[in-house]
């Protein structure tokens, strides 16, 4: 990774440990990750998932060989890089390679898939070289690049050849929409929807942001749990702040690495500085700095008297995963100064702030964090918080993927997931290509490799080593309560739970199912 120092595994002396990581059950995938393993492991320690039960101890494994391995080698189809688990796996690799001097160094391969890697895993792969297959012909010469990979070479398409394989992307600074797959002309149902596509559902929400993002100076909340399409609603948000000719700037916080949330100075700091690389502008960071005032006074500074001054336009600061600050000790410094940018706007003397924008995005409610409320940027503007589909939507986007359920099994769906917004597409998606029955999809629901595994399969993976959590869900399963209200915020921000009056309660049934079975509830 740009930046970080790579394993030297050239001393034939030493088996470098390689993790390799693909979608299962999918062509090519599959079968060019098995074929990387036998080649490999002959000089050296090679792991592949093929045949660990899912759990917590699964999901333990996975972070341990993570942990120990040199290598991450990571095969990039167009149905690999739509994999919840994939993602995953990269991304602990990049946080951990960030706590270990580079170790595991990611080695990605491109299996005949030209399009440009949409965000977030363009954070983590673009400064990265990269492998291509394109075919059979192929395997042989990518397992001898791969051998002068893993003993200290870099992989063959860097900075310079990518331009010719990759199709061209125009540059934006916000994450694009996934590109929209094609059987039966159905839309894929990961990651962000893009909004201009027919199985977008709008939400009154969306009216409310659209209408007050074509104001000037304005702060939008949008919170939700983890996949309710807050992402979605946020591209929305962007794209009409360009339409009225405002500079935007997409931060999103999941990319902070621990290091620098764990000291305040260091976390302003970059702040301002990736605020400035957003836009496209000098670092001055080190001129700003250099006085005897609070982080806050000083990133509030910069912003105003040179970041501001520097566009002469309107901005739109776009925050997504900000909760991710609650867990530092200065997220009250932080918020609280966002506070402060919010109320500026009201100051004659302060008119500069009139040009600010802001939209935060929240997985839980910080507010509920933040002792004092006058502190808080989440309790201001337009606060929006989305919800699971009502049977309303589910049955209009059943019409718009031409009706593969019928009414009694569109109720049957209702129960199982409960409106929740990216499994009903998965089950309409999935039903309307004939990838599978709906009698099918019913059977296999909860089944690791089922339609729903590799999404069950993540969360599980991601509550491995957060013993808290797995004990407040599986008391919730167990009595539909939880008596700490911090585990309560964590796994509503997570889409794990739901409240339902004064209980609380599994977010749907097919949860329920799932984690009592491999919870051991």
């Amino acid at each position: 990774m740009a930046g970080e120092t790579k394993p030297d595994a050239a001393n034939d002396s030493r088996r470098a440990r390689v993790f390799i990581s693909y979608k299962r059950n999918s062509d090519p995938d599959e079968k060019i990750a098995l074929r990387i393993h036998e080649a490999l492991s002959v000089r050296h320690d090679v792991f592949i998932d093929q045949s660990m039960l899912v759990g917590t101890r699964w999901a333990e494994q996975i972070e341990t060989e993570l942990r120990r391995s040199d290598f991450l080698i990571t095969f990039l189809s167009s149905h690999s890089v739509l994999s919840e688990m994939v993602q995953g796996e990269i991304e602990t690799a990049h946080r951990l390679a960030k706590e270990q001097s580079g170790r595991p160094a990611i080695l990605p391969v491109r299996l005949a898939y030209r399009e440009p890697f949409n965000y977030p895993l363009s954070a983590y792969l673009n400064p990265i070289n990269w492998a291509f297959w394109s075919g059979s012909e192929d395997t042989d010469r990518l397992i001898e690049e791969i051998n002068r990979a893993v003993g200290g070479k870099e992989l063959s398409i860097g900075e310079r050849c990518k331009e010719n394989l990759v199709q061209d992307c125009p540059t934006v600074v916000f994450p694009q929409p996934l590109p929209v797959a094609q059987p039966l002309q159905l839309g894929t149902p990961e990651g962000t929807i893009d909004p201009q596509s027919e199985f977008y559902i709008r939400r009154k929400s969306d009216d409310i942001a659209l209408q007050a993002i074509r104001h000037q100076g304005v702060t939008i909340v949008i919170k939700g749990p983890r996949q309710m399409g807050k992402s979605s609603l946020l591209i929305r948000t962007i794209a009409a702040a360009v339409e009225e000719g405002k500079r935007v700037a997409f931060l999103d916080f999941q990319l902070v690495d621990k290091t620098t949330l764990s000291d305040a100075s260091a976390f302003f700091r970059q702040f301002c500085c990736w605020l400035t690389d957003e836009l496209g502008l000098e670092d001055r960071v080190d001129e700003f700095w250099n006085s005897p005032l609070g982080n806050s006074q000083r990133c509030s500074r910069y912003l105003s008297r040179y970041i501001l001054k520097a566009i002469d336009a309107p901005l739109l600061l776009a925050m997504d995963e900000v909760d991710s600050v609650l867990a530092t000790d200065f997220y009250s410094d932080f918020f609280g100064m966002l506070r402060s940018w919010h109320n500026n706007r009201a100051s004659p003397s302060l008119a500069a702030w009139k040009q600010v924008d802001l939209a935060l995005v929240t997985s839980t409610e910080p507010y509920q964090l933040i002792n004092n409320l006058h502190q808080s940027p989440f309790n201001v503007g337009e606060v929006l918080e989305l919800a699971d589909f009502e049977f309303e939507q589910v049955s209009d986007l059943n019409s718009r993927h031409q009706v593969p359920f019928d009414s009694k099994e569109l109720d049957k769906m209702m129960t199982l997931l409960a409106g929740h917004p990216y499994l009903v597409r998965r089950a309409l998606y999935l039903v309307a290509s004939q990838r599978l029955s709906v009698s099918e999809l019913f059977a296999r629901a909860t089944d690791d490799r089922g339609p729903f595994g590799d999404h069950l399969r993540y969360h599980l993976f991601r509550l491995n080593d957060q013993q808290e959590l797995i004990d407040g869900l599986s008391q919730v399963i167990r009595s539909n309560s939880c008596q700490n209200e911090q585990i309560v915020f964590r796994l509503r921000g997570a889409g794990l739970v739901r409240r339902d009056g004064r209980k609380v309660v599994p977010r749907c049934p097919l949860y329920a199912d799932y984690f009592r079975e491999h919870l051991h509830v």
